[in-house]
C-alpha cells in the first residue's frame, strides 16, 4: 500500500497498486495540438509533469501550451512534422536545451485517409506511413540515447484496433497500425533492459474529429472521449517502476451501435 500525492488536492491518497509521481517528469507529446494528444498533455500536466507539445500547426500547440501554464505546469510549443528527419531532430534538441532531460514519449501523431484499395492513392498511402509509422520511428529512434543514458523512461504509442482488427477502406490505415504494434513489441524487448517501459494503447471509436466517417451510436455518450484515453495514458505511467502494461485495448462498454 503506498501513499500517492494527489496535486489538486491537499492530501496524500491511499492506493493498494503503488503509484509513480509524474511532477516534473518532462514529456513530449506528438500530435497535440488536438484531440487525443492534446487531452494526454492536459493530463499530464495536471499531474504536474512540464510538456513539449508538437504538431504541424503552430497556432493550435501555442493554444495548448498556454492551457498547459494556465494549471501551473511548464511548456514548450514546438512546430514538426515528425516524418522529417531535420524537424525531430529540432524537437529533440529544444526539449533537452530548455529541459536537460526527456523522460516520457507519446507517440500519438497519426493521420488517416479512407479508401478502398483500388481507389487509394499512393500519395495518401504514402503519407499514412511516414507519419504513423516513419514518424514513431525517427522520434523514438531520436529520445533513445537520452533514455539509456539515465538507464530510465517511457515510451507510450497511440495504436488502434484497426491495427488488430481490418475493415472495408481502411487497408492502408490499418497496415501502418499493424506495423506500429509490431515495431513496439520488437522495442520493448530491446530496451527493457534499460528499464525502459513501451507501452502501446489501441483505442478503437473515440469521439474526435479524427475519422471523418460519421459515428453514430444510438447512445453518443457511450462513446470513449479523448480525455477517456488520457487518463489510461496518466494510470500506465503511474505504475510502479517495476511492472509495464505493455499493451491496452481500449473499446466502448456498451457502444450501443
Amino acid at each position: 500500500m503506498t501513499k500517492c500525492w494527489d496535486r489538486n488536492s491537499t492530501h496524500y491518497r491511499t492506493t493498494h497498486l503503488g503509484c509513480m509521481n509524474l511532477e516534473n517528469k518532462v514529456a513530449i507529446v506528438t500530435g497535440a495540438g488536438r484531440g487525443i494528444g492534446k487531452a494526454i498533455a492536459l493530463s499530464l500536466a495536471n499531474e504536474g509533469a512540464s510538456l513539449i507539445v508538437s504538431a504541424r500547426t503552430q497556432s493550435e500547440i501555442d493554444a495548448v501550451a498556454l492551457e498547459i501554464e494556465k494549471v501551473g505546469s511548464k511548456a514548450l510549443a514546438v512546430q514538426a512534422d515528425i516524418s522529417q528527419e531535420r524537424d525531430v531532430q529540432n524537437l529533440v534538441s529544444k526539449t533537452t536545451e530548455k529541459f536537460g532531460t526527456i523522460d516520457i514519449l507519446i507517440n500519438n501523431a497519426g493521420i488517416g485517409t479512407f479508401a478502398k484499395v483500388a481507389e487509394l492513392l499512393p500519395k495518401d498511402f504514402d503519407a499514412m506511413w511516414a507519419v504513423n509509422m516513419r514518424g514513431v520511428f525517427l522520434c523514438t529512434r531520436a529520445v533513445l540515447p537520452h533514455m539509456i543514458k539515465r538507464n530510465s523512461g517511457d515510451i507510450i504509442n497511440i495504436s488502434s484496433l484497426a491495427g488488430r482488427n481490418a475493415f472495408i477502406g481502411g487497408a492502408g490505415y490499418c497496415a501502418t497500425k499493424w506495423a506500429l504494434i509490431g515495431f513496439a513489441r520488437s522495442l520493448m524487448l530491446e530496451v527493457r533492459e534499460h528499464n525502459i517501459r513501451v507501452i502501446t494503447l489501441c483505442p478503437g471509436s473515440v469521439d474526435t474529429k479524427f475519422d471523418p466517417r460519421p459515428i453514430q451510436p444510438k447512445d453518443p455518450a457511450a462513446i470513449p472521449k479523448a480525455e477517456d484515453i488520457a487518463q489510461v495514458v496518466i494510470h500506465t505511467l503511474r505504475m510502479p517502476r517495476n511492472v509495464m502494461v505493455s499493451e491496452v485495448d481500449i473499446r466502448p462498454t456498451n457502444p450501443k451501435w
